[in-house]
């Protein structure tokens, strides 16, 4: 008979196992309605390109709903980073999903394919449209203002957050599916350590083709698929911020995003901290780190998106 210890450490091991092998990635169908959470499908049925059924397969948004009575009618698309090998979804998902509607925002959690399981570039960067499109085409269902979607995305999220809002579609008019009739230009956009430089013919950092295996094919990746090459005067208001003694995404890549959306003309707000590496989320105890969440809080004010679209709640309630 084993010790008791002994027991108690295999069951502890295995349901750190089973923790560790549960799927990062949402199910749709699956909802909390008493924590106000549910998980809706981006396409109706198989979406284009999937490779099987299974969650990896299936792009999804997570619906996180504000407290009854304190929504402002504005909404925002959480894109989590990972590598695009995983999806952060609690440190760069559910924390900010919380963060926003605790502020009245309607949060969506972006749950988009990876090339880790065998969806490379185009596919997330058409599940990133794809999403600000079906959040814009249900406004009226979700209670918010189609021209107060704001993207905010987190390293790799954060690069793909950089191509939806400077490679978006403007929408069909004539489509049958209504999705595809609106736009996916983001309204704002919020960049979190982005990882701007992942499709780069610069290997010196943690680089996309390096790590698909797609250096022969980088060049003209590159030219599809860094963002810095798409800003234009159209391209969404941003609030950036990043970290000086970030190793794995250096400033440099958002400095360069940064001097590209000066050039153009677009309104941008930067902010680097001297210390908090990669993957700081809404902070790490570091005094002046913990600060910038306050600074978005403010940026966000500033456009008016904390306060209550009265015209709108009115016509809800």
């Amino acid at each position: 008979m084993k010790p008791l210890f002994a027991l108690l450490a295999a069951g502890l091991m295995a349901a750190a196992l089973a923790r560790a092998e549960a799927p990062s990635c949402a199910t749709p169908g699956t909802d909390n309605a008493f924590l106000g959470i549910s998980t809706i499908p981006l396409w109706p049925g198989t979406p284009p390109g999937a490779k099987g059924h299974g969650c990896y397969d299936i792009p999804a948004l997570t619906v996180f709903e504000p407290q009854p009575g304190t929504e402002t009618g504005s909404a925002v698309i959480i894109f989590p980073g990972g590598a695009y090998t995983h999806l952060a979804g609690n440190l760069e998902g559910r924390q900010f999903a919380d963060w926003f509607t605790a502020r009245g925002f309607t949060a969506f959690i972006l749950s988009y394919r990876l090339p880790s399981h065998g969806y490379l570039l185009p596919v997330p960067l058409l599940d990133a449209r794809r999403a600000i499109q079906t959040v814009r085409a249900n406004a009226a269902k979700y209670h918010i203002a189609p021209n107060r979607i704001v993207v905010i995305g987190f390293s790799a999220g954060g690069h793909l957050a950089a191509l939806a809002g400077t490679r978006f579609v403007t929408g069909d008019p004539g489509a049958a599916d209504p999705v595809q009739r609106v736009s996916s230009r983001p309204d704002y956009l919020v960049l979190g350590y982005p990882w701007i430089g992942a499709v780069s013919t610069d290997y010196s950092d943690l680089n996309y083709c390096r790590e698909f295996n797609l250096v022969d094919q980088c060049a003209a990746l590159t030219a599809q698929f860094n963002p810095v090459l798409f800003v234009t005067k159209d391209t969404p208001e941003t609030f950036i911020y990043h970290t000086f003694d970030d190793h794995t995404v250096p400033i440099q890549q958002s400095l360069d995003f940064f001097q590209a959306l000066v050039k153009a003309g677009v309104q941008t707000e930067y902010h680097v901290f001297a210390h908090g590496g990669h993957g700081s989320g809404l902070g790490k105890g570091d005094p002046a780190l913990d600060a910038w969440p306050r600074l978005l809080e403010n940026w966000l004010r500033a456009r008016g998106l904390l306060s209550r679209d009265e015209a709108l709640m009115g016509a809800v309630h």
